[in-house]
């Protein structure tokens, strides 16, 4: 058992490293420039399309989205990423609209993160705002009557309202801040469509 045990204490020491994950993300990912290149290779049309879908409702498959997230997933959200396709299969026609869906596709991931963002601000404004009364009615009741049960109550209400709107402004928005970077470097990556001559 401890032999198991130092084996993963040595893996994790060679590979979960910074110097080694830096050396890593240069060498797999990063350009001369300082983009980064991902490298989704199709075989064929059924790899790339979601057969479920037609007509405007035409999307890929959930995992080429899944591999794109998780290959961008290492890299810091300032790097330009450049999604290279490599396939032998679409007609120019096709090329052009797999490029459009894409774009397309995280275009509206961001609108919803954005819906996200502006339901989170409003609910922090309204929170801060019903804190607000609360603190009025503490204050007043704390005054007219100086120990009463609803001072308490009013107490708990105002650290309560006040905390949710704290708890939410440091930790939910910036959850979604970083969401929000992550979908729009996808948004605006390079994408480009290659003959895979090694698929030919």
């Amino acid at each position: 058992m401890n032999s198991i045990k130092n084996v993963v204490k040595e893996k994790i020491k060679k590979y979960s490293n910074e110097e080694y994950l830096d050396g890593y993300i240069k060498n797999e990912f990063l350009t001369d420039n300082g983009n980064a290149d991902i490298f989704l290779k199709i075989n064929n049309k059924e790899e790339l399309i979601d057969t479920r879908t037609v007509g405007n409702q035409l999307d890929l498959n959930k995992s080429v989205y899944d591999y794109i997230d998780d290959k961008s997933s290492m890299l810091n959200n300032n790097i330009k990423l450049n999604l290279h396709i490599l396939e032998n299969v679409l007609t120019k026609d096709e090329e052009e609209k797999v490029k459009h869906i894409i774009s397309e596709h995280y275009a509206i991931e961001l609108y919803k993160i954005q819906k996200d963002y502006r339901r989170y601000k409003y609910k922090i404004f309204k929170l801060c705002h019903l804190g607000l009364i609360f603190l009025l009615f503490y204050a007043a009741i704390a005054l007219a009557f100086k120990e009463s049960f609803f001072v308490e109550i009013f107490v708990f209400l105002f650290s309560f309202t006040l905390w949710e709107a704290f708890d939410t402004f440091i930790y939910t928005l910036s959850d979604i801040k970083i969401k929000r970077e992550k979908v729009t470097q996808k948004l605006v990556m390079a994408i480009s469509i290659d003959n895979d001559k090694k698929g030919e």
